[in-house]
């Protein structure tokens, strides 16, 4: 299966955070399964840092993509084909990293790892 991590999803992995259910935990960890982060988490991150909405143990642009690579977790560039997914979206979230990361789920066949329940609304398969 190939994963798209929400940011919340990927930030409660890499802190070892309780909110992370176990089967999800175990979904990430299955060697099987492809597991992606969206450079779009990366900016959601960033943002919320820089508004000191989220502490992290070091600067982002060095502590995030360093527990992506620790984690074996493969960036997921935004192209083109993914941003104009956008304009066949109906506006049902209102979160714009949110409805970034469905339509690159949507454009590559991803499942989604999320506690949002808005993400479900969306023609994409959610785990």
């Amino acid at each position: 299966m190939k994963i798209l991590l929400d940011t919340h999803i990927f930030l409660w992995f890499i802190s070892g955070d309780i909110q992370l259910a176990i089967d999800v935990r175990d979904e990430i960890r299955e060697p099987n399964n492809e597991i992606y982060l969206s450079v779009v988490s990366i900016w959601e991150a960033v943002v919320k840092y820089q508004l000191g909405k989220l502490p992290l143990p070091e600067h982002p642009a060095t502590y995030l993509p360093k527990q992506r690579d620790l984690h074996q977790i493969t960036s997921l560039n935004l192209d083109e084909n993914s941003v104009v997914q956008l304009a066949k979206l109906p506006a049902l979230h209102r979160d714009p990293f949110d409805r970034m990361l469905i339509c690159q789920a949507l454009q590559y066949g991803f499942t989604i790892v999320t506690v949002d329940a808005a993400v479900r609304a969306y023609p994409v398969n959610v785990l």
